[in-house]
């Protein structure tokens, strides 16, 4: 069960999910440490340098503009910004930073010239540097490569047949694609998906299948639970118990004995002993930090006095991967092409979508 597959069904993963929760916690433990120390936990600072305003219309995402939940957009963050705020988060022990901008995908132009520009500023602090910027094309990626860039996030939320019921604005290949741009550079790949978005364990399953079967499999998957906000199309689903959350790392860790099991959004639902049977079952990444994006997360102390509490030390940066060497933006050998790709929209109704929608407009309007 060590070994890195990629040719698992999803009869296979159901299997391993559906199994007495004491054997499928020894399993995924004895798997996780046979590729893992268990006692390290790499620790990432997620900042949102570009808040709403997003064209898209996912279920579960508050910063969509045709909703109405109350988050108030700002403009992309300056350099100077970004870089306080990383080095903020070093010294609250996090050796990664995940910058990420609400656009359904990378335009070229100035405000990506700035990204760029922060990715170079973050990786000479010495850190690792993520960011989630929606769709790319393999120029972009190249792009981003160059600057110094660690990881890309481009999560595939669901299953295939369940994402239909969540988003109609982007196609999933979209996602497989931009993770195949990404592919085609250094750059490691971030990529998971929430749950308790009302699928049901066979889509949990197809979820894993879609992302254990990537060849190589990505080196970071962010396991969500849902936060249902107020004024979403998701705002009425129930939070997700533990024992689900546990069973969806544990399968994750062993059917992606490789990857960094990143325990994501949902924490502050969880109590210290969950998050220990998270960490048991697998997990060895957080998210740090007071807010994930626009949403709760646990303050870095209280995660701090977790990890003493459990005997466990955040990760050093670059421990998986050689720390990539920024090119200068005048030395640059990969230059704007001003690009105009065709992202697919299928545009099917959500009925929970288009009342949502029409919600906000009244909302808006009155």
């Amino acid at each position: 069960m060590s070994v890195q597959r990629h040719d698992w069904t999803k009869e296979e993963i159901l299997a391993i999910y559906n199994k007495p929760m004491m054997e499928l916690l020894y399993d995924a433990a004895t798997v996780h440490r046979k590729n893992h120390d268990p006692n390290v936990v790499q620790v990432s600072t997620l900042l949102s340098i570009k808040t709403g305003g997003c064209s898209e219309d996912c279920g579960y995402c508050p910063q969509a503009a045709r909703y109405h939940t109350g988050v108030k957009g700002n403009d992309l963050m300056s350099v100077e910004e970004v870089k306080q705020k990383a080095l903020q988060a070093k010294a609250g022990g996090s050796s990664r930073v995940c910058m990420g901008a609400a656009w359904r995908n990378v335009k070229d132009g100035p405000e990506f010239d700035e990204v760029l520009e922060m990715v170079r500023g973050i990786n000479k602090l010495d850190m690792e540097v993520c960011c989630t910027l929606g769709m790319i094309t393999e120029n972009q990626a190249k792009r981003l490569a160059e600057a110094g860039l660690y990881a890309y996030n481009h999560n595939l939320d669901s299953s295939e047949e369940y994402y239909k019921e969540v988003i109609s604005t982007r196609g999933y290949q979209d996602r497989l694609d931009t993770i195949d741009n990404v592919r085609k550079t250094n750059v490691t790949v971030c990529s998971g998906g929430i749950i308790g978005m009302g699928e049901n364990i066979e889509d949990r399953a197809g979820m894993l299948v879609a992302l254990s079967t990537l060849n190589p499999q990505p080196e970071s998957t962010p396991i969500n639970a849902l936060v249902a906000v107020e004024g979403t199309p998701l705002e009425e689903e129930k939070p997700v118990e533990i024992w689900e959350m546990i069973r969806m790392v544990a399968t994750t860790r062993i059917v992606m004995p490789e990857t960094q099991v990143r325990l994501s959004a949902g924490r502050t639902q969880m109590s210290k002993e969950g998050q220990a049977m998270c960490f048991f079952a697998g997990a060895n990444s957080i998210f740090a930090g007071n807010k994930l994006l626009t949403t709760p997360n646990p303050d870095v102390d209280e995660d701090m006095k977790l990890f003493n509490l459990l005997g466990m030390n955040p990760q050093k940066p670059f421990t998986k991967k050689v720390q990539p060497q920024s090119v200068e933006a005048k030395d640059s050998e990969y230059q704007s092409l001003g690009e105009k790709p065709k992202w697919t929209r299928p545009e099917h109704k959500i009925e929970r979508n288009e009342a949502a929608k029409e919600k906000g407009k009244e909302l808006r309007n009155a």
